[in-house]
């Protein structure tokens, strides 16, 4: 592809998003709530294609399409399973939602720490989202890094594309907090789904048709439609990979904190709606982008060069191509620009206001600006190791999150949870992930992300009986929750 017209696309992209992105400034970002959730002010539409783009990231179009080309239909399963954990979003949305318009949470780990009634309890989740969020950020640096020098045939090094990816981020990410994220993720999302959506139609036209396109994969590749086909899938590779993105929607604090947002439960039911038809959509979009991409190119070295494949042959016009380029660099940039957002305001609101306890709002905001590019940086030099298949790391980055999954659950439903066992659950499994993920190994054949659950499950409970709960705060709490929750959503 023409590296000029790659240039042109993104500094249109630039300019349009960054117009965008100014127009959302209404009224004065001044405090926590305003810059880090929208006033909570969020409707129904903006939520959903916000979400969209920021859940559906670099993981997908380049991420998801280069497992499909390693892996063949185990990739499907694998999508469709977290497909149906973003249900848990219909069961735990609307109860973050009413404990935070009641009791002001900003984060997550402010709502654990609050309802476990202990100060160390936000500290460490937020210290351990920290820990694990940063290479997924990376994550969607290097998808950027590795879409550009792909597509533009190495004339745009895949240290360029990451340096472009992280200013983007911190520039949209400062402009207004999260409003300016919602706003342009909307037309993002929007380029993306049609654009990508319209190469698929294309491609198969050029491959000779569905049902060609099909049988070349039967005859030539029949290993890509079963599973596991030609090994890569694994029952317990399979299993290892679904269970963290099962809970994805509530273990991921980027995600999360958007439970806080909607202006009411009706927005976030449009939201939740709009995003399982985006996300169906989408995931079968990825999937044809992988099969065609081994279809057009077998044998290579990267599977997440898969995406440059697609964009630079011959069958897709180049104008298209460079709008769905823009549309996966976009919704990377949104995906990076939560993550700093949702980071910085746990490092301002769970660690500094839990360390300086007179720190008023405008402290902790002005504190949370300066994190901003402080994470970015760390993400940008963790994306230059280059290691590959995106995918996968994104799933280890999902299985060190997961161990404070037994203590969201219990904070609803559990009145016997304790703050000394959601830190055994959440230290001790947590160390236990990154020992598994640095020295690559798999006791008894299980995965990380495996190991995580269950450990910080069984900690969490047999811990919780031998301890004292916080009784006061967890009637306060669940009771509140039970009151509440099924009135409003009747309503």
């Amino acid at each position: 592809m023409n590296v000029s017209l790659i240039w042109w696309g993104l500094g249109i992209y630039f300019v349009i998003s960054l117009f965008i992105a100014f127009l959302s400034r209404t009224g004065k970002q001044t405090n926590m709530g305003a810059y880090f959730l929208g006033d909570r002010k969020l409707g129904g539409f903006v939520s959903a294609l916000s979400y969209s783009a920021t859940t559906y990231s670099a993981f997908m179009l380049v991420g998801l399409a280069g497992l499909t080309y390693s892996g063949g239909v185990g990739a499907l399963g694998f999508e469709l399973i977290y497909l149906m954990g973003v249900s848990l979003i219909a069961f735990f949305g609307p109860r973050f939602w009413i404990v935070g318009k009641k009791y002001g949470y900003i984060t997550p780990s402010q709502m654990i720490g609050n309802r476990y009634q202990s100060k160390a309890v936000a500290i460490t989740i937020a210290i351990s989202n920290c820990l694990f969020l940063i290479p997924y950020s990376a994550v969607q640096l290097a998808g950027v890094g590795y879409l550009l020098q792909g597509i533009s045939n190495q004339q745009i090094s895949f240290h360029t594309g990451v340096i472009i990816a992280t200013v983007l981020a911190i520039i949209f990410a400062y402009i207004a907090g999260i409003r300016s994220v919602a706003w342009t993720d909307s037309l993002q999302s929007l380029f993306m789904i049609i654009g990508s959506t319209f190469v698929v139609l294309f491609l198969i036209h050029e491959l000779g048709g569905f049902t060609v396109f099909v049988q070349k994969l039967e005859t030539n590749h029949p290993e890509l439609l079963t599973v596991p086909g030609n090994g890569f899938f694994s029952f317990l590779t399979f299993i290892g990979l679904t269970i963290p993105w099962f809970f994805f929607s509530i273990s991921n604090p980027q995600v999360s904190q958007r439970l806080f947002m909607p202006a009411s439960l009706k927005s976030m039911r449009h939201m939740l709606l709009g995003f399982m038809i985006f996300g169906f959509i989408y995931t079968f979009v990825s999937i044809f982008w992988g099969y065609s991409a081994f279809l057009l190119e077998p044998g290579l070295g990267n599977p997440d060069l898969a995406t440059s494949v697609v964009l630079t042959s011959s069958a897709i016009p180049p104008v298209l191509g460079v709008i769905v380029m823009v549309g996966i660099i976009a919704a990377a940039v949104s995906t990076i620009d939560s993550i700093l957002l949702t980071l910085s305001s746990m490092f301002a609101k769970d660690v500094y206001g839990n360390i300086k306890k007179e720190s008023a709002d405008r402290a902790q905001l002005k504190l949370g600006k300066i994190v901003i590019p402080i994470i970015a940086i760390m993400a940008y030099f963790f994306a230059n190791l280059q290691l590959n298949l995106i995918a996968v790391l994104s799933v280890a980055s999902s299985a060190g999150l997961i161990v404070v999954v037994p203590a969201i659950i219990g904070a609803f439903f559990w009145k016997k949870g304790t703050a000394i066992a959601v830190l055994a659950s959440v230290i001790i499994p947590g160390i236990a992930v990154l020992i598994i993920e640095l020295f690559q190994i798999k006791p008894f054949g299980l995965a990380s992300g495996l190991w995580g659950l269950i450990l910080s499950s069984l900690l969490f409970i047999s811990v919780s009986l031998f301890t004292k709960a916080p009784k006061q705060k967890a009637d306060e709490f669940i009771d509140y929750i039970q009151d509440n929750v099924y009135k409003k959503n009747l309503s």
